[in-house]
């Protein structure tokens, strides 16, 4: 484990993708906490389902875009550790990808909170 996050460590391009992501993910999640107490019991997470009741989760939904980050921003610095001495440039798209996911699942949640406030 140690040499997988060294090979992250050892290119600059990749480390800051991964750092700005889980900044901005511990950001968001900081958000929704600070929010959460004000939210109502019902909140629109699933916008591509049709209109009415199907859309709804209860309040601890909006976890769920953070949970699967999460997951995602793991996955991805793993796979990233591991291909890096094969492919720098596939570590570096990841990375950068990583950060786009962390950008649009901030925005989303941002926007949902201000929405239903």
């Amino acid at each position: 484990m140690k040499k997988l996050i060294n090979n992250i460590k050892s290119d600059k391009i990749t480390l800051r993708g991964f750092l700005l992501s889980l900044i901005l993910g511990l950001l968001t999640s900081v958000y929704v906490l600070f929010y959460y107490g004000s939210l109502p019991p019902f909140i629109p997470i699933f916008n591509q389902l049709p209109w009415g009741e199907q859309r709804f989760t209860s309040t601890i939904g909006i976890f769920i875009p953070i949970i699967i980050f999460s997951l995602l921003f793991l996955f991805n610095l793993i796979v990233t550790g591991v291909i890096y001495n094969k492919n720098p440039l596939i570590a570096r798209i990841i990375a950068a990808t990583t950060l786009l996911i962390a950008i649009m699942n901030s925005i989303f949640i941002i926007r949902t909170i201000l929405v239903i406030i």
